[in-house]
């Protein structure tokens, strides 16, 4: 089952604020095997597939270090299309003996967890089969237990990395909010998301068509925590797919009548949400 194609919404694309283009780019190519789509002043559109931009690198003027305890990014993931994709990026971590923040296996899928250069959390995993996810009470069952490592290594013996996949694609987003309440009004009442998973009062997780998650939510910066500089390092903005333009014109008005006021560029519409995270809201390409 595709969670990343029309009819679901989903997230697609991330822009990222960073403080030394040449070092973010040094990483995403040399590192991940990311490639120049386009490039212009202080900004780079990076892509695995040679054809749409995943991923986009930013300097400002003047640009800061991220900073702590604020809104907005947590982690962008990366959704490679196989275990055995996953396996070689495990591999090739280690050989390379860049610094893991993490691993884990929580149940729907398989994650390892890592920085770039700047500090902005990225994931990268694969999915179990959705026919073998857990649903209780509409909620479904996620958790987070140790990865098996040796077992994921054992499927790469035979490979070499030589980037991230071509079928990588952009496999939700999660996010650090002020208010969970607030978030929840804004990206379910509003942007047309369920939860699909609560972790008590710190937490949500949210999607369509029954994803594990295309975005997640949490307080864990703190409840309140204020938006950081526009110049700061982080996420500058990210693009909520709609299955059409009639379903993404629903969005907009159930956000109007909500009070949020969006700004049409083009084919495009933009918002920000009650943290200050900016978004594009965009039609899935027919």
């Amino acid at each position: 089952m595709n969670f990343h194609t029309a009819p679901k919404t989903f997230v697609q694309q991330v822009q990222l604020i960073v403080e030394d283009l040449d070092r973010s780019l040094s990483f995403y190519q040399d590192i991940l095997g990311f490639s120049i789509l386009n490039r212009k002043d202080h900004k780079i559109e990076l892509t695995l597939d040679g054809t749409s931009a995943i991923l986009t690198i930013e300097q400002p003027q003047n640009a800061q270090p991220k900073q702590p305890r604020t809104a907005g990014l947590y982690h962008f993931a990366l959704l490679v299309p196989t275990r055995k994709e996953l396996a070689n990026v495990l591999r090739h971590l280690l050989n390379i003996s860049y610094p893991l923040q993490g691993a884990s296996d929580h149940l729907v899928s398989e994650a390892l967890y890592l920085a770039d250069p700047d500090g902005n959390g990225i994931e990268i995993y694969r999915d179990r089969d959705a026919g073998d996810w857990q649903w209780e009470n509409g909620q479904v069952v996620m958790t987070t237990e140790p990865l098996d490592a040796q077992g994921l290594l054992a499927e790469s013996e035979d490979m070499v990395f030589e980037g991230l996949s071509t079928e990588t694609i952009m496999g939700h987003l999660h996010l650090h909010v002020a208010h969970l309440e607030e978030a929840e009004a804004f990206y379910c009442r509003g942007l047309g998301f369920e939860v699909v998973q609560r972790l008590g009062n710190q937490a949500l997780f949210i999607s369509t068509g029954k994803y594990h998650h295309h975005l997640g939510l949490n307080i864990w910066n703190g409840k309140g925590a204020p938006a950081p500089a526009s110049n700061a390092v982080g996420i500058k903005m990210f693009s909520v797919v709609y299955p059409t333009h009639e379903a993404r014109k629903e969005a907009v008005i159930r956000l109007e009548t909500l009070g949020f006021v969006s700004t049409q560029s083009e084919n495009d519409f933009y918002l920000t949400d009650p943290s200050g995270t900016k978004m594009k809201l965009a039609v899935a390409l027919q």
